[in-house]
This record gives structure tokens, C-alpha cells and sequence, in this order.
């Protein structure tokens, strides 16, 4: 028996979230490598540079150094490592078929919220607090494409328009 329409549009839909956490996923496991070489190195009186550090705007290693990338009192990658790792499961059990219960979908919903918010707020700290980009971390921002195709696409380009009047006497000189 062939699947409905809805269910095609849920494991459509469950793909596309699951590409998108793993995504997530291989971010946050890179950028959390990179946070403990940066503090191997320090505790052995050495430096490490972060292969995504490519010039002084666009330096990972400025924003793993900064206060805000612990602000829970550890690495904030952390937080991805686990959350990525949710809504990989979730998903892959709605591509299988899986039902779950409201409660589910409304702490899924809460969570994105959280997320959301706090990348916004990393964001504002990485363009205007910190001065430097992390080019893993601007990757977290296709998790959030399930939430309505619209928004992410204006948030992106309000991130870019951002990223551009900070940035731009430093790329047009």
C-alpha cells in the first residue's frame, strides 16, 4: 500500500530537518574539537588557529576566545552537540513513520525558540562585541529553515546586511 500525501509531505519534511540538524550536528562537533585544541594549546603555553580563522573579520578563534562562547560556564558548542542530536532522532523517526505527541512537538517548537534567540543574540555579540565572524557558527542558521521558508531567508539577509555596514570599510579598502 502506497503512503498518503501527507505522509510523503512528512518524511519530505522530516529530511529536510534531518539534513539540516546533521548539518547542525557536524558544526557544533567541529567547532567543539576546536574549542578543546584552543584550550589544550593554552594549558601547554601554545596557540591553535582554528582553520575557519581566514583573516582578522573572520576569526573563530577570536569568537571561541571571547566570554561568549561559554556563557553557561562551558563550551556553548555543547549545547548544539546535544539539542542536533534531538532533532536528528526526532526527525529520522518521522521519516520512519513515527507519531509523536503534541508535548513533543511543542518542546521541539520551544527549543527552536530558544535556539533562535540565543544565535541572535551570539550574533549581535560576534558583529559588534567581539568584531569577528565564525564561519561554523553562521552555519547553525539552516536549522531553523522548517520554522517558515520566509523567515529564515529575510533573517539571513538582515545577518548579511549587518555583516556587510560593520565589515564594510574593511572590504572596500
Amino acid at each position: 500500500m502506497r503512503p498518503g500525501p501527507y505522509r510523503r509531505r512528512r518524511a519530505r519534511q522530516g529530511a529536510v530537518l534531518a539534513v539540516s540538524g546533521a548539518l547542525g550536528l557536524v558544526a557544533s562537533w567541529v567547532i567543539t574539537i576546536d574549542e578543546f585544541k584552543i584550550f589544550e594549546a593554552r594549558t601547554a603555553g601554545r596557540t591553535f588557529t582554528p582553520s575557519c580563522s581566514l583573516n582578522p573579520a573572520v576569526s573563530c578563534g577570536s569568537v571561541m576566545e571571547s566570554a561568549q562562547a561559554h556563557v553557561f560556564g562551558f563550551p556553548n558548542p555543547l549545547i548544539g552537540l546535544v539539542c542536533y542530536a534531538v532533532v536528528v532522532t526526532l526527525e529520522v523517526g518521522l521519516i520512519a513513520g513515527g507519531r509523536y505527541p503534541a508535548w513533543i512537538w511543542t518542546g521541539l517548537a520551544c527549543g527552536a525558540l530558544f535556539g533562535v534567540s540565543f544565535c541572535s543574540w551570539l550574533q549581535f555579540q560576534s558583529l559588534f562585541r567581539i568584531n569577528a565572524l565564525c564561519l561554523w557558527c553562521c552555519l547553525v542558521l539552516l536549522e531553523f529553515s522548517w520554522v517558515l521558508p520566509v523567515l529564515p531567508v529575510l533573517w539571513t539577509g538582515l545577518i548579511g546586511v549587518a555583516i556587510l555596514v560593520r565589515w564594510w570599510d574593511f572590504w572596500t579598502v
